[in-house]
């Protein structure tokens, strides 16, 4: 039984049946992270020790006839921008390249209560801000399909390593697509939940009323069973919804007729690679085979979604990161003597005082190019004099994107359509061009806007062999459907089966 083979259900089972051994699983997996991590960079830090330990507990607890736990054996990436314990978390950042925190996040917890085995933490693009995984302090992520290519952001890490075989299911965090479109461009499941079923604590905060947790995987199954882990009700988080959670894996199988999906026309507009459409509209043509009917519906104020959206993320990114100073968290630069004066002799800035030039210094080494863009934006937003001409105004434009989607929900169950506009790019290509990086983000950053829940999974691949990703969309707490959709779409296709021919072997 090879465990790289086999999903993160069939994984489970096998443990739990005694086929397959959590210590076996556990290294098969690591050795594939140690073999291609090198050329892949997925993760950051990797915890061989540990993983083995924790399976060898589990294997024993199991010979023993004890109780394990629903996720028994199962490995599990999580991307660096949740806390864990007994790993640093680091955002991908020189800012927390050091930063060992002193408790788990709240999926972290639930993780390891259920017997999963945490292997590494995923590069990411910094603090979460990128559609790329270049912003990276430690390096891009290359998408496994083409190593030439970006794997999308942020959670690129934890996209390539599933679609590479190096775990079976990662963790990711989707603050305007971060989940959904690096696994669109990576050919895997990527679920982002509705804002507030899975718990924030822990969460290293980029846009707070956007950040939202869900699991990466190769199949929406997969999905199934890892939600129902990591969702539930969290007192330590405020924004934590008091709702009970399904056994989303029990829902699978109900069929889709009657499932009415809703088609936006103006999603298939110039911009649009045309083989993206092609695999799009095919994809809508399965869901059709299996059941569901497709009604084309009007979303007035989606193309207002990408500034509303750069304007509001940005604005709280400005905020959350007010905190790393160089005093109270993160990196500190080295002490200086102050300079006096408005220049000093060899042209470097002059500060007023030794306590200015830390700040200064320490944020300016610690934070990358793009974050440091974001927190001007957002600063330049929320001063006085242009607070209601920026962040205010977004707010309200907000709102109206959210009311296109209470009234679409009126007439559709689900929404569906592409996730990116293009395949795969190349590494470089966009880096240079802010705006056109911000555009990656187009079909996606409406939903966490709104706060639904949304999910990407492979549709089809170009000719050239890069993987299209198709999502949909679902009202607040619709994931139930939003998974049996997606397992049913996956029951009629085998494109989330395919892998790689640059994945380890």
């Amino acid at each position: 039984m090879q465990p790289a083979e086999l999903s993160a259900v069939d994984i489970v089972a096998a443990v739990r049946q005694g086929d397959l051994s959590a210590v076996q699983c556990a290294e098969t997996f690591l050795s594939r992270i140690e073999a291609g991590n090198g050329s892949i960079n997925a993760f950051l830090n990797v915890d061989r020790e540990g993983a083995v330990a924790c399976a060898a507990k589990i294997d024993a607890r199991r010979r023993a006839g004890q109780p394990i736990g629903p996720l028994a054996g199962l490995p599990v990436a999580v991307k660096d921008v949740l806390c864990t314990a007994n790993l640093p978390t680091t955002c991908a950042s020189k800012m927390l390249e050091h930063f060992q925190p002193p408790y788990d996040a709240d999926t972290v917890s639930r993780l390891r209560q259920a017997d999963a085995i945490i292997v590494g933490k995923t590069n990411m693009d910094e603090f979460a801000m990128g559609g790329s995984n270049e912003n990276s302090a430690f390096g891009p992520v290359r998408n496994p399909w083409d190593l030439s290519r970006a794997p999308g952001g942020s959670s690129g890490g934890s996209a390539a390593c599933v679609a590479a075989d190096m775990a079976p299911v990662a963790i990711g965090s989707d603050t305007g697509g971060s989940i959904r479109q690096p696994a669109g461009l990576c050919g895997i499941t990527g679920l982002k939940p509705t804002y507030g079923r899975v718990s924030r604590r822990g969460l290293i905060a980029f846009a707070s009323s956007l950040d939202q947790i869900g699991p990466m995987a190769r199949s929406a199954a997969d999905c199934a069973l890892v939600l129902e882990t990591i969702a539930g009700h969290d007192p330590g988080d405020s924004t934590s919804l008091v709702a009970s959670v399904p056994r989303y894996t029990e829902l699978l199988e109900q069929p889709l007729t009657g499932v009415r999906i809703g088609r936006v026309p103006d999603h298939f507009a110039e911009g649009l690679d045309p083989e993206v459409a092609k695999g799009v509209e095919e994809a809508f043509a399965v869901l059709k085979a299996a059941g569901a009917t497709v009604l084309d519906i009007r979303m007035p104020h989606a193309k207002y979604g990408v500034p509303t959206y750069y304007l509001i993320a940005p604005c709280e990114a400005s905020s959350n990161l007010a905190r790393y100073d160089g005093a109270h968290y993160g990196r500190r630069c080295e002490e200086t003597a102050a300079r006096k004066g408005s220049r000093a002799s060899n042209g470097a800035i002059a500060y007023d005082s030794p306590l200015v030039e830390m700040y200064c210094r320490s944020r300016g080494e610690g934070f990358g190019p793009e974050v440091k863009r974001r927190i001007m934006l957002g600063t330049y937003a929320l001063s006085a004099g242009y607070y209601d001409a920026y962040y205010a105004k977004a707010m309200k434009v907000r709102r109206l994107i959210r009311q296109d989607y209470l009234d679409a929900f009126e007439h559709v169950d689900l929404i569906g359509g592409p996730v990116s506009a293009t395949p795969a790019f190349k590494l470089g290509e966009k880096t240079g061009d802010p705006l056109a990086m911000y555009l990656v983000d187009l079909y996606t950053v409406a939903a966490n806007l709104a706060g639904i829940g949304g999910i990407s999974f492979p549709c089809g691949f170009t000719k050239s062999g890069l993987p299209i990703g198709f999502q949909l969309q679902a009202p607040a707490l619709g994931e139930p459907l939003l998974l049996r959709a997606s397992d049913r779409f996956q029951r009629l296709t085998d494109w989330h089966l395919r892998r790689p021919k640059k994945s380890v072997r």
